[in-house]
């Protein structure tokens, strides 16, 4: 994979965040449309406190969900 090919920002996180906790990203992402009105630090919170992803991993999801939501 050369510079142009390689994944940056929220994203490239992802291939971990499905390999440590075992699902895809699209139910992290499921659950995050579902949290409408909550900021983004409350949905990363509920990520963390009820489902056990660790900060970076919780914000990630949340950041290139939300992204993708207002495009």
């Amino acid at each position: 994979m050369n510079e142009t090919q390689k994944v940056k920002g929220p994203a490239s996180y992802f291939p971990s965040i499905e390999k440590t906790y075992g699902k895809p990203i699209q139910h992290w992402q499921d659950i995050v449309r579902q949290q409408e009105g909550k900021s983004h630090m409350q949905i990363v919170a509920l990520l963390k406190a009820d489902h056990g992803l660790g900060h970076g991993h919780a914000n990630a999801i949340v950041a290139a969900t939300l992204a993708e939501q207002k495009s």
